[in-house]
């Protein structure tokens, strides 16, 4: 076992470098062409964090570890909530600077509580599957924020930031070396982590929403924490939620088009908790005249967290 545990580390580590040198390629290339910083900022950087995740369940999906797939979706949402958003709140308290990023979270929490009931296939009980008609309406719904991203941009217009340009051959470089390193780092952490469950004698659910949750959640943490410690709020509360609705919305919809995933309604409580938790944050931001996550209420996010993921492990002992 103590290979395996080395191997996801590993993997969580090609993982990381992987994204890094993806965006770098991806945002250098954009900016050849002269995209504005915005439309980077919400594509290619959003979709670089969240690229973990989606190498990650592509694997999982096509070898039919459906608990793995969906427990690195819903774990890595609520990982971004609590411990991320949290964590950054605690450094600096997150006070929304524009409405975009406020709008944002109802679009996340409908994500979620559409998410509940499409995997349920609108009723609580049984057996039920993300077909790969569901994957599609999850898609088509993710072209709808998208849409709604862009229209927000046309109201926002942004100057294009100058930087020494990068040579064609680097770019490619970034960008075939990010890929690579993303798809060996994702067959390694799927591989070793059921490997891993299997030796414990946990479930592979226990280890998607932990391990691999937190793991493809380094990107989204170290961006946030950085952001956070220089009181850039929009980028902290932004990077959690645009990644949370990605997750959701694109990720999840991709792994069910590549194959069809059986939905334990176990995951039902972790759905439920994210789903308050969203909530939490939108009464904490709306409420009122502050339009804030205050230390004391990211406190409580961090630490309900530990108590929750004390409760995953408790009920597998």
């Amino acid at each position: 076992m103590i290979t395996a545990v080395l191997l996801v580390i590993t993997g969580f580590v090609a993982l990381i470098f992987g994204a890094n040198w993806l965006v770098d390629g991806a945002s250098a290339l954009a900016k050849k062409y002269k995209i504005p910083d915005l439309v980077i900022g919400l594509t290619i950087v959003a979709f670089g964090t969240s690229a973990p995740e989606l190498v990650v369940n592509s694997i999982a999906s096509v070898k039919g570890y459906s608990d793995i797939v969906l427990g690195n979706i819903i774990g890595s949402n609520n990982f971004n909530l609590f411990i991320i958003l949290g964590l950054a709140g605690l450094i600096f308290p997150i006070k929304v600077q524009s409405s975009t990023a406020w709008k944002e979270i109802p679009i996340s929490l409908m994500a979620s509580i559409g998410i509940l009931l499409l995997l349920n296939d609108f009723h609580l009980s049984g057996p039920s599957y993300s077909s790969r008609i569901d994957g599609l309406i999850m898609l088509l719904f993710f072209c709808f924020f998208m849409y709604y991203v862009f229209k927000q941009m046309k109201n926002d217009p942004q100057t294009i930031t100058p930087e020494n340009q990068k040579s064609t051959l680097k770019i490619w470089s970034l960008i075939v070396i990010g890929l690579v390193g993303l798809i060996a780092g994702g067959q390694l952490v799927v591989t070793n982590s059921v490997v891993i469950a299997q030796d414990l004698g946990v479930s592979e659910k226990i280890i998607g929403l932990t391990i691999v949750a937190a793991g493809t959640s380094l990107p989204e943490l170290v961006t946030s924490i950085v952001a956070a410690t220089k009181k850039n709020s929009d980028i902290a509360i932004g990077n959690v939620i645009g990644s949370n609705v990605f997750n959701l919305l694109l990720i999840l919809s991709i792994s069910s088009i590549i194959h069809p995933i059986e939905y334990n309604p176990k995951f039902n409580l972790d759905l439920g908790i994210l789903i308050g938790g969203t909530i939490f944050l939108l009464t904490s931001m709306l409420t009122g005249q502050k339009k804030k996550l205050d230390r004391w209420e990211a406190g409580i996010l961090f630490a309900f967290y530990f108590g929750y993921t004390a409760y995953l492990v408790l009920i597998e002992l």
